[in-house]
């Protein structure tokens, strides 16, 4: 009786989860090997969509673009939060009003970090003119109008908001480790860079899976951020493969072309997250045996 409740409870969310994802990914596969523009057609053409998307230049600096800015990203917010974490594990003082501090960049949508970044970046409103004011004529913080560096800024936007996400997942997996591990470690004269290199962050692979997972999927579909805080510019030096793909779509009416960029994305992420969640599955099984 209980299995059969559990099955009609949960049978709407697998329906829905089955069409508005799979179903969806399955739709968008069959419309990237059609020629349809504005409107979907189904005129089968094979890989000519992937042939057209790998010879244009702006995927191209979309896909370099997001080579550089899902690792610093992912790895900055990674590091960032686990060294706040273990700071406010150490118990001290004032540790809910620092960690609100932390968390507060969470709260805010992209659109408003892109938006409150673009003036902080802005040679004419921001850093640069700050130092200017303060006397440093020869100050120079124009990576917002640089092509060669715009795509940093995304990085420095995105890591201050995601920074105080990781950290909040770092402290909760630190918070569930048993106390009675660190007490014996510390009898057995192990410091407390040991113990942590050694004991505790091997614990935390669990979490660290979690963690990189999300930010995968944010930098991925870093949209927003990107329209808020450059625009895709100078030109189109800071597109991400998500601003390609809508850009294609709407803008320029080839959804067959965009769609064929999805397909893409989705093959990328497959590509690094599949062997990364079966080693994790399979050391886990490891340790239980």
């Amino acid at each position: 009786m209980g299995d059969s409740i559990s099955i009609i409870v949960l049978s709407p969310s697998f329906v829905v989860l089955a069409v508005a994802v799979y179903g969806f990914m399955g739709w968008s596969g069959m419309v990237s090997l059609t020629s349809s523009k504005l409107i979907p057609v189904h005129d089968f053409i094979g890989f000519d969509q992937y042939v057209t998307l790998w010879s244009t230049d702006r995927w191209h600096v979309a896909v370099r673009n997001l080579a550089i800015f899902a690792p610093l990203f992912i790895g900055l917010s990674t590091a960032l939060g686990l060294v706040l974490a273990i700071f406010l594990d150490q118990k001290i003082r004032a540790e809910n009003v620092i960690r609100s501090i932390y968390l507060y960049p969470m709260a805010i949508s992209f659109i408003v970090t892109g938006t409150a970044w673009k003036w902080i970046l802005n040679p004419g409103l921001g850093v640069e003119k700050l130092l200017v004011d303060w006397g440093f004529e020869g100050a120079r913080f124009d990576w917002i109008v640089d092509p060669q560096m715009a795509v940093f800024t995304l990085v420095i936007a995105a890591v201050w908001q995601s920074t105080g996400f990781a950290m909040a997942i770092f402290l909760a997996g630190l918070r569930s480790i048993d106390g009675e591990v660190v007490k014996a470690a510390r009898i057995d004269g192990a410091g407390l860079v040991r113990i942590y290199w050694s004991i505790i962050l091997p614990m935390l692979r669990p979490v660290f899976l979690t963690v990189v997972v999300i930010l995968m999927y944010q930098a991925v579909r870093s949209f927003d951020l990107v329209v808020a805080l450059t625009g895709g510019g100078p030109g189109y030096s800071s597109d991400l493969p998500a601003n390609f793909m809508y850009q294609t779509a709407f803008s320029r009416n080839r959804m067959g072309l965009a769609a064929a960029s999805a397909m893409m994305i989705l093959m990328t992420i497959a590509a690094v997250m599949i062997p990364y969640i079966y080693s994790e599955l399979r050391q886990e099984a490891r340790h239980e045996q």
